[in-house]
C-alpha cells in the first residue's frame, strides 16, 4: 500500500533530510541515456586549487600523517609509497624518500636502492589486486618536465589495463576512475602486507 500525502496525492514521502533514502522514481529530472561518472575525490582538488601544493609539500606532510589519512600503502626505511591524490587510473602509486630532494640526481644510493624495491613490489601487489595488464614508471623532473610537485622527488607507477583507454582524457580532461580511494589504499595496503 503506497502511503499517501497530506494532500492525497498517493506519493510516497521519505524524510527529506537523508537524500540516501529518497527513491530515484520520484526525484525531478528525466531518465536519457548518460550514464554519470562519480568521481568525489575530484573535489579536493577543485576546491583548493593549485595554490595549496605551493604551501606545503604534500611528499613531506604525507608522512607525518597516518597511513589511512596519508594514502600510505607501505613505509620502507627511507622511502614510502602511497596513492596519488589526483590518479590516472585507479592504484595509481607514488614512491618517494622522505628527504625533500628535488631530483634523482640528489638521492643518495640507499634511496635510490629502495625507490626501485618498492617500485618492483608496488608493480607486484598492484598485479594481484587489480589483474592490470601493464604500468607506465616514470619520473617527471622539473616543472618544465610536467612535475606537479616539482620540489620533492616521486616515481609514477600507473597500472594499466588493455580497455582503460577512452575519449574522456583526450576531448574532455576527464579520467573516469572506478573505486574511491580509501576502497583502492586499504586493498593496496592490505595485499602488501598479508
Amino acid at each position: 500500500m503506497t502511503p499517501v500525502d497530506e494532500a492525497g496525492s498517493g506519493v510516497a514521502q521519505t524524510d527529506a533530510a537523508d537524500p540516501a533514502l529518497l527513491d530515484a522514481a520520484t526525484l525531478a529530472g528525466v531518465p536519457d541515456e548518460f550514464q554519470r561518472l562519480w568521481t568525489p575525490h575530484r573535489m579536493a582538488y577543485i576546491q583548493a586549487g593549485p595554490e595549496v601544493l605551493r604551501k606545503e609539500c604534500p611528499f613531506c606532510e604525507a608522512p607525518r600523517k597516518s597511513d589511512e589519512d596519508g594514502l600510505i600503502v607501505f613505509r620502507g626505511r627511507t622511502a614510502y609509497a602511497l596513492l596519488n591524490l589526483f590518479p590516472y587510473n585507479s592504484g595509481h602509486l607514488l614512491v618517494c624518500p622522505y628527504r625533500h630532494i628535488a631530483t634523482y640526481d640528489e638521492a643518495t644510493d640507499e634511496e635510490v636502492a629502495e625507490i626501485g624495491l618498492l617500485t618492483q613490489q608496488a608493480m607486484r601487489v598492484l598485479r594481484q589486486v587489480s589483474r592490470c595488464d601493464g604500468f607506465n614508471i616514470g619520473m617527471n623532473q622539473g616543472h618544465v618536465a610536467g612535475a606537479g610537485v616539482d620540489e620533492h622527488l616521486h616515481q609514477h607507477i600507473v597500472p594499466r589495463w588493455g580497455s582503460d583507454a577512452n575519449f574522456f582524457p583526450i576531448i574532455a580532461k576527464t579520467k573516469a576512475l572506478p573505486q574511491l580511494l580509501g576502497d583502492v589504499r586499504r586493498a593496496i595496503y592490505d595485499a602488501w602486507h598479508a
